[in-house]
């Protein structure tokens, strides 16, 4: 019998297989379909510090900045009321996912400031989510803005959060970082009890025909698995905290991938969007067939086994396997 369970930020959950925050999310009928199909957690869909602070003087601050913002911001400018939910619909979206399945649910806030989002949290807490996930991605334009100052400000935001919240937080990152080893162990000092790697942001295009820039979101696909997969296989064992790959995991052979590298989790969005919430059940299929197959029992002892710290050449995952790489085509040329 192969045993899947696993933990994430103190929940205990059936199996590795996590909803990533999406608008899927905001629908109870489909968040219990995600249960049914052996999901084992669902992250909701973002709470924007834009909605928080909608009606506020603020908000044409906001707004000249959202082209900055985390791909799931853009996905109602400039017309907020398109994204359609407030706080107090999110709030209320929360409760009736939480009474209609077993699963947990957690929360999400999306972000830069501190802006409205202590009060937030703790109505998130209290309408009943599990854990809560910030997402904090911004893109630093400024050029007197240094990257200690960067820093700061998401450790005074983290650290505002977990001091009065008593559920877990997890934050989600991007990878633009100078040295984020050391900044996730500022983040863990903060309070921080896990972290989701990595933030999947729009990167714009531009439309030459009708002179704009176009800000598609386009769904991932597993060749994003890579970034992903190496940080997580170098930090597994450096930090003492939960961590979840997101972006890339489209089959039960990603998800492997996942937690060989070190993760506690895999979040999945795109793949249920696109193919529908039966490939949960698909992909946890695929995963304990591979697993039978290699004589792997549970998911526990597979966790890391392919991580930097027990792979027998861990410079794969560093810069001295580089060259290596590169000359693997030298037998390609024409």
């Amino acid at each position: 019998m192969i045993d899947l369970q696993t933990q994430y930020l103190g929940l205990n959950l059936s199996n590795p297989l996590v909803a990533a925050a999406s608008a899927l999310s905001k629908r109870t009928s489909i968040v219990k379909r995600m249960e049914d199909a052996g999901i084992s957690a669902v992250v909701m869909y973002s709470l924007f510090e834009e909605q928080i602070t909608h009606d506020s003087l603020a908000f044409n601050y906001f707004m000249e900045r959202g082209t900055e913002r985390f791909a799931e911001s853009l996905d109602y400018f400039p017309n907020l009321e398109r994204y359609n939910v407030g706080p107090d619909e999110y709030l209320n979206q929360i409760r009736k996912n939480k009474e209609a399945v077993d699963i947990p649910i957690i929360g999400s806030l999306n972000g830069v400031s501190n802006s409205g989002w202590i009060k937030y949290a703790k109505e998130m807490e209290q309408a009943g989510a599990d854990a809560l996930e910030l997402n904090t991605y911004y893109v630093t334009t400024n050029p007197d803005l240094e990257a200690c100052q960067v820093e700061d400000n998401y450790f005074e935001l983290v650290k505002a959060v977990c001091d009065n919240v008593d559920i877990p937080v997890a934050v989600k990152l991007s990878p633009f970082f100078t040295a984020l080893p050391n900044f996730i162990n500022l983040l863990i000092e903060a309070g921080a009890a896990g972290f989701v790697l990595f933030n999947r942001f729009i990167q714009p295009d531009i439309d030459v025909e009708n002179m704009e820039v176009d800000t598609t979101l386009h769904l991932s696909s597993s060749a994003e698995l890579l970034l992903p997969l190496r940080w997580m296989a170098l930090l597994y064992g450096r930090i003492d905290a939960d961590l979840a790959l997101t972006s890339g995991v489209h089959t039960g052979v990603d998800l492997v991938k996942t937690i060989m590298a070190g993760a506690n989790v895999a979040m999945v969005a795109s793949e249920f969007v696109a193919q529908g919430i039966q490939r949960a059940t698909e992909m946890l299929s695929e995963m304990e067939n591979w697993m039978m197959a290699y004589n792997y029992e549970s998911v526990g002892k597979m966790r890391g086994s392919m991580s930097q710290k027990n792979v027998e050449n861990p410079a794969a995952y560093e810069r001295a396997n580089y060259m290596k790489a590169l000359q693997t085509y030298d037998n390609k040329l024409p």
